[in-house]
């Protein structure tokens, strides 16, 4: 019998320990004899609330996210660790980061690159804190860049500043004047960008756009160091009632390109429903492979969750596999509770 693989092998160094297929083939693995360990939490700085924790943290420093282009051409989130001084703007400072060989260029992971133009300053960043509006005024370098980067551009600012904790949208302007439309290949703009405009636009097989709605889902893709990291996707496809059901339908299809993302999930994974109350949204996930007590892929629990979240709006999410509620991954990590979504992700070696 073949086997069917979930990761690359050199995805997440403990699969080499602990087998992830059981008797050859299939996505799940015998459990462990050890006492299943919940997922870790750890508070960040300006919440309430805990939310997991799958991202390495350094001591006296904050994690957050700005989104960088990789290797491929694709913007991901990556972790950073961050100590800012009392006078310094978490927003203002991740900017700064995102700067094409600026001065924090050499803190970025290899092969990643940050994509506001080069010599680019924020000459102001201000958040109306009712509406969790930022506007940020960039110098005028920022008008100086490659075409077939325009839109990559808008989408980093936008997707990180929005991973920032009551930031709902970005309105972007040069030297005080508001931008109607990027000046390069003149991409429109609204006068609040959000996430709607999406991130890695690509459109499913068949699908008109004029006809499409979008879904964002999560892929896996390696660094040139073996490194596992998410990337987010947006999928324009057919209209549906559902979106969070359709993005995981779009999940278990996989990545269009598959030289340079991998899939998370086997396609003989089927989704039998999704609903939300009190909060969470509730998943079941249906694997004749999967028997109670197995380990599940950490990575598919991790996509699944990002994925529901993306596409609901929610702040917690339960996974059930065939029914089980009580799953848990190949770290020992119990999902039997909902899980938090973390509000940083892909922590990669410098």
């Amino acid at each position: 019998m073949e086997m069917k693989r979930w990761l690359r092998s050199t995805a997440l160094v403990s699969l080499m320990v602990i087998p992830m297929l059981v008797t050859g083939c299939g996505l799940f693995s015998k459990s462990a004899s050890e006492a299943i360990d919940p997922p870790q939490t750890e508070v960040i700085e300006g919440q309430d609330e805990q939310t997991s924790s799958w991202f390495n943290t350094i001591e006296g420093t904050t994690q957050y996210t700005v989104y960088l282009q990789d290797q491929n051409g694709y913007l991901a989130p990556i972790s950073l660790p961050m100590a800012l001084a009392e006078d310094e703007v978490v927003g203002s400072k991740l900017l700064e980061i995102m700067v094409d060989q600026g001065m924090y260029s050499t803190a970025l992971p290899a092969n990643f690159r940050a994509l506001v133009p080069q010599g680019t300053e924020v000459l102001s960043y201000e958040q109306n804190e009712e509406t969790g509006i930022v506007t940020v005024n960039f110098s005028e370098p920022f008008i100086d860049y490659n075409a077939v980067d325009e839109r990559a551009i808008v989408e980093a600012i936008t997707w990180t500043l929005t991973s920032l904790e009551g930031v709902e949208g970005v309105s972007i302007q040069v030297d005080g004047e508001a931008l109607g439309e990027m000046p390069v290949a003149q991409y429109p703009l609204a006068a609040v960008i959000d996430r709607t405009i999406g991130i890695n636009i690509e459109l499913a097989e068949g699908v008109n756009y004029s006809q499409a709605s979008p879904v964002t889902i999560y892929f896996s893709a390696e660094t040139v160091n073996e490194e596992q990291y998410f990337v987010p996707v947006t999928r324009m496809i057919k209209r549906t009632e559902s979106q969070a059901v359709a993005a995981i339908e779009e999940l278990i299809l996989g990545p269009q390109n598959a030289k340079t993302l991998t899939s998370v999930i086997l396609p003989d994974v089927a989704v039998t429903g999704i609903e939300e109350y009190d909060g969470v949204v509730h998943i079941d996930l249906q694997d004749d492979a999967y028997e109670a007590g197995l380990f599940v892929p950490s990575e598919m629990l991790k996509a699944v969750i990002l994925s529901v979240a993306e596409n609901t709006g929610v702040q917690s999410v339960q996974v059930r596999m065939n029914g089980d509620i009580n799953i848990f991954d190949e770290n020992n990590n119990s999902y039997s509770e909902p899980v938090s979504i973390p509000v940083n992700v892909n922590a990669l070696k410098m």
